[in-house]
Protein backbone atom coordinates (compact mmCIF):
# COMPACT_ATOMS: atom_id res chain seq x y z
CA UNK A 1 0.00 0.00 0.00
CA UNK A 2 1.02 3.59 -0.20
CA UNK A 3 1.77 6.04 2.06
CA UNK A 4 -0.70 8.82 2.88
CA UNK A 5 -1.66 11.68 0.42
CA UNK A 6 0.86 13.97 1.98
CA UNK A 7 -1.45 17.28 0.26
CA UNK A 8 -4.35 16.67 2.60
CA UNK A 9 -1.65 16.62 5.61
CA UNK A 10 -0.50 19.70 7.46
CA UNK A 11 2.84 20.96 5.96
CA UNK A 12 5.19 19.73 8.98
CA UNK A 13 3.39 15.95 8.18
CA UNK A 14 4.56 15.75 5.35
CA UNK A 15 7.48 13.30 4.62
CA UNK A 16 8.31 10.18 4.69
CA UNK A 17 5.95 7.21 5.76
CA UNK A 18 7.66 6.61 9.09
CA UNK A 19 8.46 10.31 10.14
CA UNK A 20 4.29 10.92 9.13
CA UNK A 21 3.64 8.14 11.60
CA UNK A 22 6.37 9.15 14.31
CA UNK A 23 5.17 12.83 14.64
CA UNK A 24 1.33 12.07 14.39
CA UNK A 25 2.10 9.41 17.23
CA UNK A 26 4.52 11.20 18.76
CA UNK A 27 2.42 14.29 19.36
CA UNK A 28 -0.61 12.99 20.28
CA UNK A 29 1.15 11.01 22.82
CA UNK A 30 2.79 13.85 24.59
CA UNK A 31 -0.53 16.12 24.56
CA UNK A 32 -2.41 13.11 25.86
CA UNK A 33 -4.69 12.54 23.11
CA UNK A 34 -3.63 8.77 23.51
CA UNK A 35 -3.69 8.14 27.04
CA UNK A 36 -0.79 6.62 29.14
CA UNK A 37 -1.42 3.00 28.86
CA UNK A 38 -3.32 2.65 25.91
CA UNK A 39 -2.50 -0.08 23.62
CA UNK A 40 -1.24 0.23 19.99
CA UNK A 41 -2.06 -2.14 17.32
CA UNK A 42 0.07 -2.10 14.54
CA UNK A 43 -2.91 -3.38 12.17
CA UNK A 44 -5.26 -0.42 13.22
CA UNK A 45 -2.37 2.00 12.28
CA UNK A 46 -1.74 0.87 8.60
CA UNK A 47 -5.08 0.80 8.36
CA UNK A 48 -4.99 4.50 9.54
CA UNK A 49 -2.54 5.79 7.59
CA UNK A 50 -2.80 3.45 4.70
CA UNK A 51 -0.10 2.23 4.76
CA UNK A 52 2.26 -1.38 4.77
CA UNK A 53 3.52 -2.01 8.44
CA UNK A 54 6.81 -1.44 8.06
CA UNK A 55 6.97 1.88 7.93
CA UNK A 56 4.48 1.30 11.29
CA UNK A 57 6.91 -0.89 12.80
CA UNK A 58 9.97 1.77 11.98
CA UNK A 59 8.31 4.72 13.65
CA UNK A 60 7.16 2.72 16.66
CA UNK A 61 10.82 1.62 17.68
CA UNK A 62 11.72 5.12 17.44
CA UNK A 63 8.91 6.00 19.63
CA UNK A 64 10.02 3.11 21.76
CA UNK A 65 13.90 4.43 21.93
CA UNK A 66 12.04 8.02 23.52
CA UNK A 67 10.33 6.40 26.22
CA UNK A 68 7.03 6.87 25.04
CA UNK A 69 5.62 3.05 24.23
CA UNK A 70 6.76 0.10 26.16
CA UNK A 71 6.57 -3.66 24.45
CA UNK A 72 5.07 -6.01 26.99
CA UNK A 73 6.40 -9.44 27.80
CA UNK A 74 3.60 -10.60 25.71
CA UNK A 75 4.64 -8.79 22.32
CA UNK A 76 1.97 -6.25 22.43
CA UNK A 77 2.92 -2.05 22.75
CA UNK A 78 1.08 0.54 24.57
CA UNK A 79 1.72 4.20 25.68
CA UNK A 80 4.18 4.33 27.91
CA UNK A 81 2.81 5.46 31.67
CA UNK A 82 4.20 8.26 33.46
CA UNK A 83 6.82 7.31 35.89
CA UNK A 84 5.64 9.20 38.63
CA UNK A 85 7.62 7.70 41.59
CA UNK A 86 10.32 9.17 39.80
CA UNK A 87 9.44 12.99 38.86
CA UNK A 88 12.10 14.31 41.13
CA UNK A 89 14.56 13.47 39.16
CA UNK A 90 12.72 15.14 35.84
CA UNK A 91 11.87 18.37 38.02
CA UNK A 92 15.45 18.67 39.31
CA UNK A 93 16.84 18.98 35.88
CA UNK A 94 14.27 20.91 34.27
CA UNK A 95 14.41 23.46 37.55
CA UNK A 96 18.46 23.65 37.00
CA UNK A 97 18.44 23.98 32.97
CA UNK A 98 15.53 26.92 33.23
CA UNK A 99 17.93 28.91 35.44
CA UNK A 100 21.51 27.90 33.45
CA UNK A 101 19.54 28.96 30.10
CA UNK A 102 17.98 32.09 31.16
CA UNK A 103 21.32 32.99 32.71
CA UNK A 104 23.12 32.29 29.76
CA UNK A 105 20.53 34.03 27.60
CA UNK A 106 21.27 37.33 29.51
CA UNK A 107 24.49 36.81 29.18
CA UNK A 108 25.28 36.29 25.69
CA UNK A 109 21.89 37.30 23.54
CA UNK A 110 22.19 38.90 20.24
CA UNK A 111 19.39 41.87 19.35
CA UNK A 112 17.46 39.56 17.40
CA UNK A 113 17.35 37.00 19.84
CA UNK A 114 14.79 39.30 21.89
CA UNK A 115 12.43 39.67 18.63
CA UNK A 116 12.23 35.99 18.84
CA UNK A 117 11.64 35.45 22.62
CA UNK A 118 9.13 38.33 22.42
CA UNK A 119 6.84 37.06 19.45
CA UNK A 120 7.05 33.77 21.91
CA UNK A 121 5.77 35.74 24.65
CA UNK A 122 2.88 36.90 22.84
CA UNK A 123 1.95 34.00 21.54
CA UNK A 124 1.89 32.63 25.12
CA UNK A 125 -0.73 35.54 26.17
CA UNK A 126 -2.68 35.01 23.39
CA UNK A 127 -3.25 31.06 23.84
CA UNK A 128 -3.56 32.37 27.96
CA UNK A 129 -6.27 34.45 26.55
CA UNK A 130 -8.26 31.86 24.62
CA UNK A 131 -8.21 29.24 27.00
CA UNK A 132 -6.05 27.16 24.52
CA UNK A 133 -3.97 24.80 26.61
CA UNK A 134 -2.48 22.72 24.12
CA UNK A 135 -1.34 26.25 22.48
CA UNK A 136 -0.24 27.26 25.85
CA UNK A 137 1.78 24.15 26.41
CA UNK A 138 3.67 24.68 22.63
CA UNK A 139 4.16 28.47 22.73
CA UNK A 140 5.31 27.73 26.53
CA UNK A 141 7.78 25.09 24.90
CA UNK A 142 9.02 27.53 21.85
CA UNK A 143 9.49 30.37 24.55
CA UNK A 144 11.66 28.94 26.56
CA UNK A 145 13.67 26.62 23.56
CA UNK A 146 14.02 30.26 22.36
CA UNK A 147 15.61 31.52 25.82
CA UNK A 148 18.13 28.54 25.38
CA UNK A 149 19.00 29.42 22.06
CA UNK A 150 19.80 33.09 22.79
CA UNK A 151 22.73 31.72 25.52
CA UNK A 152 24.32 30.12 23.10
CA UNK A 153 25.23 26.55 24.26
CA UNK A 154 23.92 23.75 22.07
CA UNK A 155 24.61 21.30 24.43
CA UNK A 156 22.01 23.06 27.35
CA UNK A 157 19.72 23.79 24.72
CA UNK A 158 19.78 20.08 23.27
CA UNK A 159 19.01 19.02 27.23
CA UNK A 160 16.53 21.24 27.61
CA UNK A 161 14.37 20.38 24.39
CA UNK A 162 14.52 17.03 25.78
CA UNK A 163 13.06 17.95 28.76
CA UNK A 164 9.96 20.53 27.32
CA UNK A 165 9.05 17.71 25.52
CA UNK A 166 9.21 15.16 28.16
CA UNK A 167 7.67 17.54 30.31
CA UNK A 168 4.51 18.02 27.69
CA UNK A 169 1.99 15.46 29.19
CA UNK A 170 3.01 16.61 32.93
CA UNK A 171 2.06 20.08 31.62
CA UNK A 172 -1.15 18.65 30.11
CA UNK A 173 -2.21 17.52 34.07
CA UNK A 174 -0.93 20.64 35.54
CA UNK A 175 -2.72 22.93 33.27
CA UNK A 176 -5.63 20.96 33.59
CA UNK A 177 -5.36 21.65 37.58
CA UNK A 178 -6.36 25.21 37.09
CA UNK A 179 -9.42 24.38 35.45
CA UNK A 180 -9.38 26.31 32.09
CA UNK A 181 -8.73 29.15 35.19
CA UNK A 182 -5.20 30.05 34.03
CA UNK A 183 -3.68 33.09 36.42
CA UNK A 184 -2.14 35.95 34.33
CA UNK A 185 0.90 35.04 36.72
CA UNK A 186 2.48 33.15 33.64
CA UNK A 187 2.05 35.89 31.81
CA UNK A 188 3.80 38.45 34.25
CA UNK A 189 6.79 35.66 34.90
CA UNK A 190 7.33 34.98 30.99
CA UNK A 191 7.52 39.41 31.07
CA UNK A 192 9.64 39.68 33.83
CA UNK A 193 12.10 37.19 32.76
CA UNK A 194 12.50 38.73 28.69
CA UNK A 195 12.60 41.91 30.81
CA UNK A 196 15.93 40.57 32.42
CA UNK A 197 17.38 39.11 29.81
CA UNK A 198 17.31 42.59 28.25
CA UNK A 199 18.56 44.21 30.42
CA UNK A 200 21.52 41.71 30.77
CA UNK A 201 20.57 41.19 34.35
CA UNK A 202 22.24 37.47 34.81
CA UNK A 203 21.72 37.26 38.61
CA UNK A 204 18.37 38.18 38.37
CA UNK A 205 17.58 36.24 34.53
CA UNK A 206 18.97 33.11 37.30
CA UNK A 207 16.92 34.46 40.60
CA UNK A 208 13.22 34.53 38.04
CA UNK A 209 14.06 30.99 35.74
CA UNK A 210 14.19 29.36 38.88
CA UNK A 211 11.23 31.05 40.68
CA UNK A 212 9.27 30.35 37.47
CA UNK A 213 10.46 26.75 37.42
CA UNK A 214 9.75 26.08 40.97
CA UNK A 215 6.11 27.21 41.24
CA UNK A 216 5.49 25.06 38.03
CA UNK A 217 7.12 22.01 40.09
CA UNK A 218 5.27 23.12 43.36
CA UNK A 219 1.70 23.35 41.23
CA UNK A 220 2.40 19.95 40.03
CA UNK A 221 3.25 18.04 43.24
CA UNK A 222 0.21 19.61 44.95
CA UNK A 223 -1.57 18.30 41.94
CA UNK A 224 -0.05 14.70 42.62
CA UNK A 225 -0.74 14.94 46.52
CA UNK A 226 -4.29 15.56 46.33
CA UNK A 227 -6.80 12.46 47.79
CA UNK A 228 -8.45 12.18 44.61
CA UNK A 229 -4.53 12.35 42.64
CA UNK A 230 -5.90 8.82 41.13
CA UNK A 231 -9.17 10.55 39.75
CA UNK A 232 -7.01 12.89 37.87
CA UNK A 233 -8.50 12.51 34.27
CA UNK A 234 -6.02 11.11 31.41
Amino acid sequence: MTDTDSSSLPERKRGSGVKLVYDLLRDEILDLKLAPGSPIDEVQLAERFKMSRTPIREALVRLAGEGLIETLPNRSTMVANIDFLNLHTFFDALVLMYRVTTRLAAQYHRPEDLAIIRGFHEDYARSLAERDTLGMIATNAAFHAAIAEAGRNPYFTSLFRRLLDEGRRILRLYYQSYDDQFPQLFVDEHAAILAAIEARDVEKADQLGKAHAEQIVAQVQKLFNRNDRLDIAL
